[in-house]
C-alpha cells in the first residue's frame, strides 16, 4: 500500500530563484543580482524568473537603441567609401581625400568606440579571465582595421609609399563601422530570439489575475491585488472569471476550463472538496473556495521556475560544442596571424593592405556566436513548447536522454490508475461489523493525503459515519499507517505491514484474494492486535493509459509495472493494459535496485511514477517522469513532469526529445560546415586560383547570417506537432 505522502522528511530541493537575479542562457552557473554579461562568454544574462507581461528588457533596448544610431552613422561612412571607387572619383572634387579621411573617422568614431563598447569590455573581460570567445574575435578584428586608419588618417606621412593605393592611404573606417553595425543587427536579433522564447512562460502567468475577491469577517467581499491573498482566505471566484490561485472548492457548483494545465478543451465539472488550478477558467456557477498555494507555491509559477530552469540546463551534446569552442578562437587567432603573415611575404601590392584584410576577414567570419547559441537556443525553444503541452522538461539531460529510452518502468497506483479510488467492499472479521472497521479506518486515514486514504474518509463520510481523532499518528514507507483512535490501537495496511506485526491473515485470506482479482487494492484493518477486517479499494485505470502503453511498445518500448502493492491487483491492471511484466509488493528501497539492475544490463531506462516511495527509482533511473498529481518530491527527483499526469505525455515528450536532439544537430552542422567553409575563403587560399577575397563587411554579414539561421532552425520547433499537445506558438 503507497502511503507516507503525508509523513515524511526530505532534503530540500533546489532554491526557488529570487527576483532581480540574472544568469546566463549557456552558462546557467553564473548568477549575479541585476543585468550584465557572462564573463566566460560574453552573452547579456537574462532574468531567473521572466516578468509577467512581455517587455523589453535594457539590454535589448540599448542594444537597439546603438544600432540604430550606429546605421544611422554608418550608411554616409559606406555611401562616402563606394564612391572612393568609382572610376574618375568625382567625390574629389567636392570632398578631397584628406577631408574624406576626417569625415569618415568622425562618423566612424561614435560607432566603433560607443557603438561597440559593450564587445570591446566584453573582449577585454575573456582576455582577463582566459576564456577567449566570440568577442575576442570581433574586437580584434575592428579593432585592429578602425586603429590603422585612425592612425593612417592622424599621421598618413608615416604610411609608406609601398601600402599606398594609386598615390593614397587605404582606409578601413566603413570596414570597422559596418561589421559593428552588423554585430550590433545580431545581437538585437539574438536577444529579441531569446526573448520569445521566454513568451510561452510569460503567457502562463498572464493567465493568472492580477486581483482577486476575498470574503473578510461578515461575509463582505473586497477585491484586494493577488499578491496580498495568503492561504486559508475565502475567494469568490464568479462566472466567468479566473481562479486566482490553487485551492479547494467550498461551496458551489460550475464547470471549469482546465486546458490551461491539462490541454483538453471539455470543461471540468466542480463541486465542494475539489481541487482549483489558478489560471484556470470558471464556467457559469459562482464558487467560492480557499486558497492553498499561493504566490510562487502555485501550480503555475511552478510550471514557470521548472521550465525556466530547463530552459537554462545543458545537455550532454552541449559539451561538444564547448570543447571545440575552447580551442576554437585561439585556432583562429592563430589563423589569422598565419594569414597575414603570408600576404605580407607573398601577397601582391600592396601587400600590407592584402594581409590586414585578409587577417580581419579571418577574425569576423570565424566568429562562434552561431556555434554558441546552437544547443541552448534549440533547449530553450523545446522547454517551452513542452510546457504548453503539459509536459514540463526539468533539465537538458533528460529531454537528450529520453528519445533513446528502451525500458518504461511505471509506478500503478496514480500512474496507470487515476489515482482517485473509491472503496468498493468492506469485509469484518469475527466480532467487528463494517461500520465500525470503517469508522475506525477512516479516522486513522483522516490525517493522510494519500488517494487511498481519501477513498476510505469518502466512503466513511458518505454512510454517515461519526469520525474520531487519530493520536499517535506514525507511517512506514510502503507498508501503512498506525495510531491511536478512541483508545484503541489501530493499524492499516498491507500484508508486510501483518506480517512485521506477526499476524495471520489466513481468517480473511480467501476473501482478500477474491477481491483482488477484481482489480481492488486490499487494505488490512488491525485493532488492538488484531484483525478487524479488509477494506476493498478500486482504483480505475486511467483512460490514457492504454492509449500510451500501446505506442510506447509500437515504438519498441519495453514496459514494466513497478508496484508495492499485491501481485494480484497489480496483475489484474498490467492484464487489463497489455503489459507482460510485473514487479509487485516492492519496497521504495527495492525499486531503486530494479531500476539500477535494468541500468546494468545496457538498458536507458525512464521511471514513472508519483508518490514519495517511487523518489529512489525516479532518481536512479536515467530518466525520472514524475506525475505533476503526485508528491513534491517525487517531482523534485524527477527529469520531466507530467502536468496532469497523463501518460500520453511520455509519447509526447519523446517526440519532442527526437525532433529537439535532430535540430540541435541541424544548428551544430549549420555552425561547423559555415566555420569550416568561411575561414579558408577568408584567409584568401581561393585567391590564387579564382581571384576571390573575402571583404571584412562580407564576412560580418555572413557571420551574422549564420546566427540568424540557427535562432529560426531553433524556432520551428515551436510549431511541432506532438499529437495531441496543444500548439505551441503555432
Amino acid at each position: 500500500m503507497k502511503h507516507a505522502h503525508h509523513d515524511h522528511e526530505t532534503a530540500p530541493g533546489p532554491a526557488a530563484p529570487k527576483d532581480g537575479e540574472y544568469t546566463c542562457p549557456m552558462h546557467p552557473e553564473i548568477v549575479q543580482q541585476g543585468p550584465g554579461t557572462c564573463p566566460i562568454c560574453g552573452m547579456a544574462l537574462e532574468p531567473r524568473v521572466p516578468a509577467a507581461a512581455p517587455e523589453e528588457t535594457p539590454e535589448l533596448a540599448d542594444m537597439r537603441r546603438r544600432f540604430l544610431v550606429s546605421l544611422v552613422l554608418t550608411l554616409p561612412v559606406f555611401l562616402t567609401a563606394m564612391a572612393e571607387m568609382i572610376p574618375g572619383r568625382p567625390l574629389d572634387r567636392v570632398l578631397p581625400g584628406h577631408i574624406l579621411a576626417w569625415l569618415q573617422l568622425a562618423l566612424a568614431a561614435p560607432v566603433v568606440v560607443w557603438g561597440g563598447r559593450p564587445f570591446f569590455v566584453r573582449a577585454w573581460t575573456s582576455v582577463l579571465t582566459r576564456r577567449l570567445n566570440m568577442f575576442t574575435l570581433i574586437a580584434l578584428g575592428t579593432g585592429v582595421a578602425f586603429g590603422y586608419s585612425v592612425a593612417a588618417t592622424l599621421v598618413p606621412g608615416a604610411i609608406p609609399e609601398s601600402l599606398r593605393v594609386h598615390g593614397r592611404v587605404p582606409l578601413y573606417f566603413e570596414a570597422a563601422a559596418v561589421i559593428m553595425t552588423l554585430v550590433l543587427l545580431g545581437q538585437v536579433l539574438e536577444l529579441r530570439a531569446r526573448s520569445r522564447t521566454s513568451a510561452a512562460l510569460r503567457s502562463l502567468l498572464d493567465l493568472a489575475p492580477q486581483n482577486a475577491r476575498v470574503l473578510r469577517d461578515g461575509d463582505a467581499e473586497e477585491d484586494i491585488p493577488l499578491a496580498e491573498v495568503r492561504p486559508g482566505d475565502r475567494l469568490r471566484v464568479r462566472p466567468g472569471e479566473r481562479v486566482p490561485t490553487d485551492g479547494v472548492v467550498l461551496e458551489g457548483r460550475s464547470a471549469v476550463d482546465e486546458s490551461l494545465v491539462t490541454g483538453e478543451s471539455m470543461p471540468v465539472s466542480k463541486s465542494k472538496g475539489d481541487p482549483l488550478t489558478g489560471g484556470t477558467i470558471n464556467g457559469t456557477g459562482s464558487l467560492l473556495m480557499r486558497a492553498e498555494r499561493v504566490g510562487s507555491d502555485t501550480l503555475l509559477a511552478q510550471i514557470v521556475r521548472v521550465v525556466g530552469e530547463a530552459q537554462r540546463s545543458r545537455a550532454p551534446i552541449q559539451r561538444l560544442a564547448d570543447v571545440v569552442s575552447a580551442w576554437f578562437v585561439p585556432a583562429v587567432i592563430a589563423v589569422a596571424v598565419i594569414t597575414f603573415a603570408v600576404w605580407v611575404l607573398a601577397g601582391p601590392e600592396p601587400a600590407f593592405a592584402y594581409a590586414l584584410l585578409n587577417a580581419v576577414a579571418v577574425l569576423i567570419i570565424a566568429c562562434p556566436c552561431a556555434l554558441g547559441l546552437a544547443t541552448p537556443m534549440s533547449i530553450m525553444v523545446a522547454a517551452g513548447r513542452g510546457a504548453t503541452a503539459g509536459v514540463l522538461i526539468r533539465d537538458a539531460e533528460a529531454l537528450e536522454t529520453l528519445g533513446k529510452v528502451d525500458t518504461l518502468v511505471i509506478d500503478k497506483t496514480g500512474t496507470l490508475t487515476e489515482g482517485k479510488p473509491r472503496v468498493a467492499s468492506v469485509v469484518a472479521a469475527s466480532g467487528f461489523d463494517e461500520a465500525r472497521v470503517l469508522r475506525l479506518a477512516a479516522s486513522l486515514e483522516r490525517a493522510s493525503e494519500h488517494p487511498l486514504a481519501a477513498a476510505i474518509v469518502a466512503a466513511a463520510r458518505e454512510r454517515g459515519l461519526d469520525l474520531a481523532e487519530a493520536k499517535d499518528f506514525s507511517s512506514t514507507t510502503g507498508q501503512g499507517v498506525r495510531g491511536t483512535v478512541d483508545g484503541r490501537d489501530v493499524a492499516l495496511g498491507n500484508a508486510t505491514l501483518l506480517e512485521g506485526m506477526g499476524l495471520d491473515t489466513a481468517a480473511l485470506a480467501e476473501t482478500a484474494e477474491e477481491r483482488r482479482r477484481e482489480g481492488e487494492t486490499v487494505v488490512h484493518v488491525v485493532v488492538d492486535g488484531a484483525l478487524a477486517g479488509t477494506v476493498g479499494i478500486a482504483d480505475p485505470v486511467k483512460e490514457s493509459a492504454a492509449e500510451a502503453i500501446r505506442s510506447l511498445r509500437d515504438e519498441g518500448v519495453r514496459v514494466v509495472i513497478l508496484t508495492g502493492d499485491s501481485r494480484t491487483t497489480a496483475a489484474t491492471v498490467a492484464r487489463r493494459l497489455g503489459i507482460e511484466e510485473v514487479e509487485a509488493e516492492v519496497l521504495p528501497t527495492r525499486k531503486g535496485e530494479i531500476v539500477e539492475r535494468l541500468r546494468r544490463e545496457g538498458r536507458v531506462v525512464a521511471m514513472a511514477g508519483d508518490g514519495v516511495n517511487d523518489a529512489p527509482a525516479l532518481a536512479r533511473a536515467h530518466v525520472g517522469i514524475a506525475m505533476g498529481t503526485g508528491t513534491d518530491i517525487a517531482m523534485e527527483s524527477s527529469g520531466i513532469t507530467l502536468v496532469r499526469g497523463d501518460l500520453r505525455g511520455i509519447v509526447r515528450a519523446r517526440l519532442l526529445s527526437r525532433v529537439t536532439m535532430r535540430n540541435i544537430r541541424q544548428n551544430l552542422g549549420f555552425a561547423f560546415g559555415y566555420n569550416l567553409l568561411g575561414v579558408p575563403i577568408a584567409a584568401g587560399v581561393l585567391y590564387p586560383v579564382l581571384g576571390l577575397l573575402l571583404d571584412p563587411m562580407i564576412a560580418s554579414a555572413a557571420m551574422a547570417s549564420s546566427s540568424v539561421s540557427v535562432i529560426a532552425n531553433a524556432l520551428r520547433l515551436r510549431r511541432v506537432d506532438l499529437g495531441g499537445g496543444r500548439p505551441g506558438g503555432a
